[in-house]
């Protein structure tokens, strides 16, 4: 499974980005995904997860501002992110269940076998 993670940028804060995963294999729907960020010196963190069954888990922090979904007619996993903090800004990456049909919380790095490459995201205050 490889993973193509995009639509990062800098923005204000108070704006809004939607990241997109694209995967490469057509069976991309029996697998989870989950959010990841990474800030410039800080270990990279869990930011949200949906599960092949379209269960959803975020962040506590997170909660209410940001959104993940799926396609999976388009083998995409996105993240919606609303009104951003420049304490969002970090690495986005996006990484694929080590496990099919794997319909539980996941919110540790080695749960996951599959990473894409990133996405920068800068908030600006």
């Amino acid at each position: 499974v490889q993973l193509q993670a995009s639509g990062g940028g800098l923005v204000q804060a108070g704006d809004s980005l939607r990241l997109s995963c694209a995967a490469s294999v057509r069976t991309f729907s029996i697998y989870g995904v989950g959010w990841f960020r990474q800030a410039p010196g800080k270990e990279r963190e869990f930011v949200a997860r949906i599960t092949y069954s379209d269960g959803t888990y975020y962040a506590d922090s997170l909660k209410g501002r940001f959104t993940i979904s799926r396609d999976n007619t388009k083998n995409t996993v996105y993240l919606q992110m609303n009104s951003l903090k420049p304490e969002d800004t970090a690495v986005y990456y996006c990484a694929a269940d080590r496990s099919r049909y794997y319909g539980g919380s996941l919110s540790y790095l080695e749960g996951y076998a599959y990473w894409g490459q990133g996405t920068q995201v800068t908030v600006s205050s």
